[in-house]
């Protein structure tokens, strides 16, 4: 590697899996050189429960990035989710007096619009301009150079529980990387699999994990609306254990291998072998029991994501459909299924702003891996791995404890 290479690692913690993507920034594309995954079991529903099972994972699937990259990984832009995500609207008014609108103007009226009451167990993780009005004039995304009397902004503002971004961090410390930054796994994914068109017009994304299903509206570039569901492909895997009467693990493999959730596509008489519990002999199924078990599940979490969605009266803002990403979309039948629930166009969205090992990462399993290496490179603290600690061990590693502190 060339010392002056630009690297950005994004990990993914997930309730299931935990992936490492490290991209290396060019002029105008970036490269992914390494990947690395591990099963994860020290998380439940996005939330770490277990953090020395949650460090072990991170080591083993950073240690699988840095052989397959090249690389030494010291630093990390990391993906946060679960429940305890809200997002919350405000807005904020500044006088002008006259005079031309310059940056730290749109600084000033959104440091005002984010004074907002927030509890003492809760920080802001993204702050996000939706428009400014200048004067009268609405839906301005750029008011820097306009003559006006008064400044408002309309912004939007994500906030996690401060327990659990403590949790992240001191688990990435105990693994021996440092926090770069924090993303909402919902919005990273966001801007690795949705089009600048989709973007635009209005378009749902639903980032289904093992645990949770992380549900965000885009509309005008800008990110709308938040919600997050616990259930996920965990929960369609303990249904198959369940209703087949086999170990989880087996369990898994069968929704893998066979899964659909649509039982038409089952009715031609195909069988699936099916392990037993305590050492009994395996039994032929119909497959289309296996869609039987599935299809109720999946339409629950749609027909949940869709409740929650219209009762904030949103039913006609993704015009531009519904994407589907995440490692739980692999299921035959899941984009027919969400159509017949939402009633707008439905695709599984996979990373497709990145080059290098892209036929590796080209997976909707990788698109909070991808998003994250996306959102590190637009961030401020870009970092070259190779320079992020000097010789007596300080460097950027005390300046991210101090920037942590608040947390920590």
């Amino acid at each position: 590697m060339q010392g002056n290479e630009k690297l950005i690692v994004g990990l993914d913690i997930g309730t299931t899996k935990i992936t490492a993507v490290v991209g290396e920034m060019l002029e105008n594309e970036i490269n992914v050189i390494g990947v690395g995954s591990h099963p994860s079991t020290g998380l439940r529903k996005g939330t770490v429960v277990n953090i020395e099972s949650t460090v072990a994972s991170i080591k083993k699937a950073v240690d699988e990035a840095e052989l397959m990259a090249g690389c030494d990984i010291s630093s990390v832009y990391v993906g946060i989710a679960g429940n305890h995500i809200k997002g919350l609207d405000s807005h904020g008014i500044i006088a002008i007096k006259g005079r031309e609108i310059t940056a730290q103007d749109v600084e000033r009226v959104i440091d005002a619009a984010r004074a907002v009451a927030i509890p003492m167990d809760r920080e802001i993780l993204h702050v996000i301009p939706q428009e400014f009005i200048v004067d009268d004039m609405e839906s301005i995304q750029n008011p820097v150079g306009m003559t006006a009397i008064r400044l408002e902004a309309k912004i939007h503002i994500v906030t996690g529980a401060v327990s659990s971004a403590r949790n992240i961090v001191k688990c990435c410390n105990k693994a021996n990387l440092e926090v770069c930054g924090i993303a909402l796994e919902s919005l990273a994914s966001g801007e690795a699999v949705l089009t600048d068109e989709e973007k635009e017009l209005g378009c749902l994304i639903a980032d289904m994990g093992g645990g949770t299903t992380d549900l965000a509206l885009f509309k005008n570039n800008n990110l709308k609306f938040i919600y997050n569901l616990t259930l996920g492909g965990h929960n369609l895997t303990n249904d198959i254990s369940i209703g087949l009467r086999t170990p989880l693990p087996e369990a898994e493999k069968i929704k893998l291998k066979h899964g659909t959730c649509i039982p038409q596509n089952a009715r031609n008489g195909e069988t699936i072998e099916v392990p037993a519990v305590g050492g009994r002999s395996p039994k032929k199924l119909s497959k289309g029991i296996l869609a039987e078990i599935l299809e109720p599940r999946v339409e629950e979490i749609f027909s949940l994501l869709k409740k929650e969605l219209f009762s904030h009266g949103l039913e006609n803002s993704f015009p531009a459909g519904f994407v589907l990403t995440g490692g739980s979309v692999v299921l035959d039948g899941i984009t027919e299924t969400a159509e017949s629930v939402f009633g707008v166009p439905v695709r599984i969205g996979e990373p497709n702003k990145i080059g290098g090992l892209k036929d590796i990462v080209r997976n909707p399993a990788y698109a909070t891996g991808v998003g994250l290496v996306i959102f590190g490179s637009s961030a401020s603290c870009q970092m070259d791995l190779k320079d992020t600690v000097s010789q007596d061990g300080t460097g950027i590693f005390n300046r991210m404890k101090q920037w942590f502190k608040n947390i920590i």
